[in-house]
């Protein structure tokens, strides 16, 4: 063999090897799960980005103090908090709330734990006493299911450890079984959502609304504020469709393909979060309608739903904030302190229409 021709050959099995382990490499990162510890340096380095309190921390409503809750005194800095988070990583708003939770403990220097349920309750309830079992010594979560939660409470309330609860409530006793929650108003939500499509559609028309899952306070509270200020405000408008579409965007195009053949003479269109919203813009896109003719309106503020009002397919977005860490660790620092923290800590949401939606996409997540 020429001297030529094998260095030829060796230069391609070194090609192919080093080709070979650069692939196994990339796949080792994609599979990775999210479940992991403050040392992920991967995590997006994402801050508040605008979060505020809509009703002050303390003085305001029913409050909690770590005398009342049960436990004891601890500086935050030597704590090691755990973060369960409830829906899979595809979800933007998700991506935000854990890249969030994440930055802050960075800031601060907090150890932090993770773990994502995958949209599995039972996972999530696991996730939680393993975070626990790990030496968690404070929780927060963002739970699936408003129910259910009975045995992680037990286990927490024997080892007297404080919970904070994100975006979603648990049916339990503030300040007895959860330190506080930190949320958005749904009901005001619903109600915002409402005079969009009120203002949408002129008032009159007949209406959907594409439902968010079962068995949380979110889709109970932004479906009771729609629903009612429609009734209130506007009697011409009919709600004559309603489905859930499990706060997923391959879930509400389905449900909006259904909805466009039992129902084609449809004027609007409510969806509980912009990841079904997308899903019925597809589904028109798909069925041959023009931009603006059937009027949606959304819960969120993803990025690509901010895009959609540019576009002229979404009418407009209630932005519900998923930037939860400073919020979160601010809450911890003062209840750990020993100072007292209002059980309900509610946020300022803003909106997103035609006149600014241009102009603040940056602001979208």
């Amino acid at each position: 063999m020429k001297p030529t021709a094998l260095l030829r050959r060796t230069s391609a099995r070194t090609l192919l090897a080093t080709g070979l382990l650069t692939s196994l490499v990339l796949t080792t990162g994609c599979t990775k799960s999210e479940d992991s510890s403050d040392s992920d340096k991967a995590a997006p380095q994402q801050g508040d980005a605008g979060q505020q309190v809509a009703s002050p921390s303390t003085g305001s409503g029913p409050a909690c103090t770590i005398d009342a809750y049960g436990g004891e005194k601890l500086d935050l800095k030597s704590a090691t908090v755990g973060f369960s988070q409830s829906e899979k990583a595809a979800n933007p708003f998700r991506i935000a709330e854990t890249a969030s939770i994440r930055a802050e403990a960075r800031k601060r220097g907090v150890k932090l734990l993770t773990a994502n349920a995958q949209s599995q309750f039972s996972k999530q309830i696991s996730d939680v006493q393993d975070l626990i079992a790990k030496g968690a010594d404070l929780l927060v979560i963002a739970p699936l299911n408003s129910d259910g939660w009975e045995p992680v409470l037990r286990t927490a309330a024997a080892k007297h450890i404080p919970i904070v609860t994100v975006d979603r409530k648990i049916n339990a006793t503030a300040c007895k079984d959860y330190v506080s929650f930190i949320g958005s108003d749904f009901v005001e939500q619903g109600k915002r959502a409402a005079d969009e499509m009120i203002e949408a559609t002129g008032g009159k028309g007949d209406i959907a609304i594409l439902l968010g899952s079962a068995g949380n306070n979110v889709t109970t509270e932004r479906t009771k504020g729609f629903v009612d200020r429609i009734k209130d405000k506007a009697p011409g408008l009919k709600v004559v469709f309603q489905q859930t579409g499990d706060f997923a965007r391959e879930k509400g195009q389905s449900v909006t393909e259904n909805l466009i053949q039992s129902k084609p003479g449809i004027k609007g269109i409510y969806a509980e979060n912009d990841e079904m919203g997308l899903g019925a813009v597809n589904a028109l896109k798909g069925a041959g309608k023009k931009p603006g003719a059937v009027k949606i309106v959304t819960i969120d503020g993803t990025r690509n739903a901010v895009q959609g009002i540019v576009d002229g397919w979404i009418h407009g977005v209630i932005e519900s904030n998923p930037r939860f860490g400073p919020l979160a660790f601010q809450t911890l620092d003062t209840f750990t302190k020993g100072s007292e923290v209002a059980q309900d800590i509610v946020i300022k949401d803003s909106a997103y229409t035609e006149t600014n939606a241009q102009s603040d996409l940056d602001k979208a997540y």
